[in-house]
């Protein structure tokens, strides 16, 4: 009887001391990260048959448990991705928010200034001072498109580094969960009891993967897990670790992509499917605002250089030859042809152009062109909406489609797989240069002059006259006219035979004549366009009165086409005349600041999400100092009984021997 109670003593005393062990490593890991509380489990051994009854033999430690809720856990790592991904977000796009914004760095000031010059020269044409303000403010307006735009090519290498060091990050942490799998699962199989501090490790490992990548963790054999990203693509199988790696966009190898290493070489992942996590927050940063934010940049840009060349080649310069580009214009950026399969050496390759045709149709979108060989056709696709337009093509071609201000030209013959990725604004800003480097070249003179014939006995008056982008056509070579009243027929003569002359009356009705042919009315208040040039008549002319439509010999102070180049201004170009340059950038500015908003309050509220879903998992897991002094107390008072049975087990034994002495 003394020998099982002196068992019963010294398995209590173990089950103490183990539990003793516990709770004291509890305490010294109470501000470990990661760590998970852990408790003995005790369990009553065996009871021996007394004949009488059932007597107990004592306790046992069946276990050592850690407290760990797998979905508190995935719901703490989903949070933790998320908040990382808009974190990381927030402070890439808070870099071009205040670039933009920026009161003296931004554009706004440089165009204000820009366009000040522009009407300074217009009230002074022929001063030399006004037109080396207007090129000094312009060549001022070119360095901040560059500067800006170089800004944000900084911003984008920065991406790609980054890009480069979550990866990298990914890839260890990988290899280091495999290695604790393994190690978990041997220990797991061998013992038959998980061994809960490795655990533990290998979960704050997961949780700290999804700071740079959203992982799904999933229980696998021998208390393993397997992780996967993306779209289901596995990390961590087992004891394996996969890889990630870098790679070159197709179509633009200055951006860095994220691809999945398999024995085949590395395959691109999607921008798309690597959501969350540091990672994703930069890819979705360098999609949803820094590609954006480019190519409006270089929309702008492209903008301006187009329509101030346009309507400077419509003036001429001081020497009075027709005016020049003031701007460098950037050409389209097209890819060359992405198809990985092997060309036929006996077809003529297909080849893709793009140039800029209508400013105002541009978007800051960018394209990709694939040709469908079973249709004959090629689908240009925007990738803003994904807006497919199908163009119908029979090699070898050309073929040549207008969309979205852009002419896409096809030539040559179309093969399998053909693909091009089109940019068409991104160079814009970076290419935006003064071309006119002379004070001379800038044509503030309008081209032609028009005039009374000093002996005229009418009361009629020729306009100033104006021309447009026809009169530059080599079709419509200006040829100077004499214009002369017939009283008997009422009508004009003195047109180019064979001319189209239109006539617009003043309630806006045209009718098309050919000089020479038909005869051309006479009616004050009508605007006559013939050859690019357009002229209106107000009073009443006498039979044989003279008008006189001429080049303009010399710019001199002539201020005509100066004036249109200041209204420029306020003419709405883009978004299909709906929007000014100034509004185009104001455009871009608030959507920045929008989404930097936007992203803000998603930020404060991931975080705040966060912040509820650790704090659930700590209410299971985290140790309480509290709780674990009060189990101190409890099992130092287990190990002082436990001990005080064995002793008097030991009296008792004493006494036993006594009685045979």
């Amino acid at each position: 009887m003394a020998g099982n109670l002196l068992n019963i003593g010294k398995t209590g005393l173990y089950a103490a001391q183990a539990g003793l062990s516990t709770t004291g490593h509890n305490i010294a890991n109470a501000n470990t990260v990661g760590f998970s509380r852990q408790t003995v489990i005790q369990s009553s051994l065996p009871a021996q048959n007394m004949g009488n009854g059932f007597s107990g033999s004592g306790t046992e430690v069946a276990d050592i448990q850690r407290f760990s809720d797998q979905f508190l856990n995935s719901q703490v790592r989903v949070a933790q991705s998320s908040a990382s991904a808009l974190s990381t977000y927030g402070a890439q796009i808070g870099q071009i928010d205040n670039l933009l914004a920026d009161t003296t760095s931004g554009l706004s000031p440089t165009l204000q200034d820009f366009f000040k010059s522009v009407q300074d020269l217009t009230a002074n044409a022929g001063s030399t001072a006004s037109r080396q303000s207007f090129l000094s403010s312009a060549e001022s307006l070119a360095a901040r498109f560059q500067g800006i735009n170089g800004r944000l090519d900084e911003i984008r290498s920065g991406v790609n580094s980054q890009i480069s060091s979550n990866v990298d990050l990914v890839n260890s942490y990988a290899t280091q969960i495999a290695k604790l799998n393994d190690q978990i699962g041997v220990l797991a199989t061998s013992t038959g009891h998980a061994p809960n501090d490795l655990l533990d490790a290998r979960d704050q490992l997961v949780l700290e993967l999804n700071k740079h990548v959203k992982a799904t963790a999933v229980p696998g054999a021998n208390s393993t897990v397997t992780v996967s990203i993306g779209s289901g693509q596995p990390l961590v199988v087992g004891s394996r670790a996969f890889q990630l790696a870098t790679t070159s966009t197709p179509g633009d190898p200055s951006r860095l992509g994220v691809g999945y290493v398999t024995p085949g070489g590395v395959t691109p992942m999607a921008d798309a499917t690597l959501s969350g996590g540091e990672l994703g927050g930069l890819l979705d940063f360098r999609t949803g605002t820094l590609d954006p934010a480019q190519n409006s940049l270089g929309r702008i840009a492209m903008g301006m250089a187009a329509s101030y060349n346009a309507q400077n080649r419509l003036g001429v310069d001081s020497a009075g030859n027709p005016g020049g580009d003031l701007f460098t214009l950037a050409a389209p950026q097209v890819s060359a042809n992405l198809n990985k399969l092997p060309p036929d050496p006996a077809a003529v390759p297909g080849a893709v152009a793009v140039t800029l045709s209508d400013p105002s149709k541009l978007t800051t979108s960018d394209y990709t062109v694939a040709y469908d060989v079973a249709n004959s056709l090629y689908n240009v696709t925007r990738l803003s909406d994904h807006k497919v337009t199908a163009v119908a093509y029979g090699a070898p071609g050309p073929a040549t489609q207008s969309i979205d201000g852009l002419d896409f030209t096809f030539s040559g013959g179309g093969a399998d797989g053909d693909n091009y990725l089109v940019r068409p604004t991104i160079g814009g800003a970076a290419q935006f240069k003064v071309a006119a480097l002379d004070v001379g070249a800038i044509a503030a003179a309008a081209p032609i002059l028009t005039s009374a014939i000093v002996t005229n006995k009418g009361g009629a008056v020729v306009s100033e006259g104006s021309v447009d982008k026809n009169f530059l056509l080599p079709s419509s070579v200006f040829t100077p006219a004499t214009l002369q009243f017939d009283a008997v027929t009422k009508t004009l003569t003195g047109f180019t035979s064979g001319q189209t002359v239109k006539v617009t009356d003043a309630a806006g009705a045209a009718v098309n004549y050919v000089a020479g042919t038909d005869p051309i009315p006479y009616a004050a208040g009508s605007t006559y366009t013939f050859g690019g040039v357009s002229i209106a008549f107000k009073g009443q002319p006498v039979d044989g009165d003279q008008f006189s439509v001429a080049r303009n010999a010399s710019g001199g102070r002539d201020n005509r086409n100066m004036l249109l180049l200041g209204a420029l201004q306020s003419t709405p170009l883009f978004d299909h005349g709906g929007t000014t340059y100034q509004g185009a950038f104001a455009q871009l500015v608030g959507a920045v600041g929008n989404k930097a908003r936007e992203v803000q309050v998603n930020s404060a509220a991931s975080d705040t999400m966060l912040a509820q879903t650790s704090a659930a998992q700590q209410s299971v897991s985290g140790v309480n100092l509290d709780e674990e002094a009060a189990n101190l107390l409890k099992y130092q008072q287990a190990y002082q009984a436990a001990g005080k049975i064995m002793q008097i087990a030991s009296t008792l034994f004493d006494t036993l021997l006594s009685l045979g002495r």
